[in-house]
């Protein structure tokens, strides 16, 4: 066989919506590049129909092949799983919705290939169509993470960028849980390069990465690669130390003097605020408890329920939903 010159790594979640769309601007950019390529579709678990189109079009398409986990992972564990089957000597990942245009491919594939380079990020240099709460909230997070985690990830970078194989593989061999691959990419330090265009909206459906799933994502990539917070602690715990000792000093000189003032008002706050502190250092400790008790449980992060390379083509839609076990113990 002869080697594949790209993959695609599309991660998928109830997109049944915008498959078609994604397909109809997708595969023509594909196919005039005039090199080898592959379509790896990764359904993280969908429950509507998204098992049903792909197997339709991996029927007209032959260089489309399902990656179907046995439950819902993610967005980064299905990336990852989508990385892990990549065969290409250069592998682009791209979500589904259509914000990031598919066109741009063939120019990172340009730029990787004028400039020397192992990576090449997205970068969304207009983000108008995003909400203000969206651009503000991506563009604080962007600067907390990269202020306290040292991190040379550029700003306003998601998930769509084009990686060698030499970047892929290394990647792969990572160990830890709970990666956050728009960080993770970056602290490899390969060369790398950038491309702008402007973030469109969503083609069709709905955002799968609500409020909730963001503060996730935050709090994984803070915890994962900055120890910031657990200095942070620290200096809260040195910081009530000293207030303490003032007003330990405060107390004894009114006592001495006889200037005490009767109330629990002062008290009542000061017990309050330690008392906060002393919880939010707790939960700061506890998060980076938290993934090495998961980092020592070595649980794969997802299981593989069907990849059409390894098996033949279900006969009918209906055999996607119950797919037959092939590798169920891979992990990130």
């Amino acid at each position: 066989m002869d080697p594949i010159f790209l993959t695609v790594v599309v991660p998928l979640y109830n997109e049944a919506a915008v498959l078609p769309l994604l397909v109809d601007r997708l595969r023509p950019v594909l196919d005039d590049l005039g090199r080898s390529y592959e379509v790896v579709a990764v359904d993280d678990g969908s429950t509507d129909t998204t098992a049903a189109v792909l197997s339709r079009f991996s029927r007209q398409w032959p260089q489309l092949r399902i990656v179907r986990l046995r439950a819902n992972a993610g967005h980064q564990a299905a990336i990852s799983a989508g990385l892990e089957r990549s065969r290409g000597a250069w592998v682009v990942t791209i979500d589904a919705d259509l914000q990031d245009p598919p066109e741009t491919i063939r120019e990172m594939i340009d730029a990787a290939l004028r400039e020397r380079v192992d990576v090449v990020y997205g970068v969304r240099t207009d983000r108008s169509s995003d909400t203000a709460f969206k651009r503000h909230t991506a563009a604080a997070f962007y600067r907390l993470v990269g202020g306290i985690s040292g991190t040379n990830a550029p700003r306003d970078a998601g998930d769509f960028r084009l990686m060698s194989r030499a970047t892929v593989d290394a990647v792969n061999t990572l160990p830890e849980a709970n990666r956050v691959l728009r960080l993770v990419v970056p602290t490899l330090g390969f060369p790398s390069a950038e491309v702008g265009y402007r973030r469109a909206e969503r083609a069709a459906g709905s955002s799968k990465y609500p409020l909730s799933k963001m503060l996730k994502l935050s709090i994984d990539s803070i915890t994962g690669f900055s120890m910031a917070p657990l200095r942070l602690a620290t200096w809260f715990g040195l910081g009530g130390f000293a207030i303490a000792v003032a007003l330990l000093a405060y107390a004894i000189i009114s006592k001495v003097v006889g200037n005490t003032t009767p109330g629990w008002t002062s008290t009542l706050l000061v017990v309050a605020g330690f008392g906060g502190l002393q919880l939010l250092c707790l939960g700061i400790l506890g998060e980076y408890v938290g993934r090495v008790y998961l980092q020592q449980q070595q649980r794969p992060t997802y299981y593989v329920g069907y990849d059409s390379l390894l098996a033949p083509p279900p006969s009918d839609d209906a055999d996607l939903a119950a797919p037959q076990d092939q590798q169920s113990h891979d992990r990130i």
